[in-house]
């Protein structure tokens, strides 16, 4: 059994009834369902059957469809989403006459605005040369490494590099540390050749003529029997590695049969 009951909805149009069918028995006794009837005897099961009856001669976007009533809460929340929302300005929203950037949200202690791109036709893109560029680098900067030596974990301090004799420093300090630490920066941090300082006022005045793209270092030139020699030690160094690899792995073999062997006695 089911009992009904009719009522009128003064949220709608005169005319609209809404009912409520509260069912009496079975496993969803005191369960309610909710009928919405057009004043032509229209049935409606939902809200959404019901808005698109109705299209937009009632805004039922605070009707709630259960109880029949505008919801205050529902206005609210919809009033701060149009304000916040572009698209209510065709709605007789206010625009919003703020022209700033928002800040990034990134951990950084300073205020990072957003980069704004358009994509009108009529807008003319132009490139910031200041962010295309690599930014400027201290003058000298490598003299601030002098001092500083790599240890191994056991802390001991290990030797230092042995340079080629054609490899000779410019400018203050030019000690084989120096040029080194230049020298690995300019194949670490650039893809241009290395050739090093080209020019011979570089090495007369070499805080004005000094070319900041090379390491500080005199103009070398690399020859074929460098390139061997090169190939050389590392050929040698690849050997050495494979001997070591191979009496590592004979080693724990050799380590394991004897294991396995004194298991087998005990």
């Amino acid at each position: 059994m089911m009992e009904r009951k009719k009522t009128d909805c003064p949220a709608l149009p005169p005319g609209w009834k809404k009912e409520e069918v509260i069912r009496k028995s079975g496993l969803s006794a005191g369960k309610s369902d909710i009928y919405y009837y057009s004043p032509t005897g229209k049935k409606f099961r939902s809200k959404p059957q019901l808005s698109r009856y109705l299209g937009n001669t009632v805004d039922l976007a605070c009707f709630d469809f259960r109880t029949g009533k505008i919801m205050p809460g529902k206005m609210q929340k919809n009033k701060q989403r149009l304000r916040h929302d572009p698209l209510s300005m065709s709605k007789g929203g206010k625009p919003d006459l703020n022209t700033a950037l928002p800040i990034r949200q990134t951990a950084s202690i300073f205020k990072q605005p957003v980069t704004k791109v358009t994509s009108h036709p009529g807008n003319k893109v132009k490139a910031d040369l200041q962010r295309a560029t690599e930014q400027p680098r201290q003058l000298f900067w490598e003299r601030r490494l002098k001092g500083l030596r790599s240890s191994d974990v056991t802390e001991e301090v290990l030797r230092t590099m042995d340079l080629p004799k054609g490899l000779q420093g410019v400018g203050p300090d030019s000690s084989d540390d120096t040029l080194l630490s230049a020298i690995a920066s300019a194949l670490h941090m650039s893809s241009a050749p290395i050739t090093g300082q080209t020019s011979v006022a570089a090495e007369k005045n070499p805080a004005i003529w000094l070319n900041t793209s090379q390491p500080l270092c005199k103009a070398f030139t690399i020859t074929d029997e460098h390139i061997r020699e090169q190939e050389m030690k590392v050929y040698q160094a690849r050997r050495s590695l494979e001997e070591a690899l191979m009496a590592d792995s004979l080693a724990r073999s050799a380590e394991n049969t004897r294991e396995l062997l004194e298991g087998k006695t005990a």
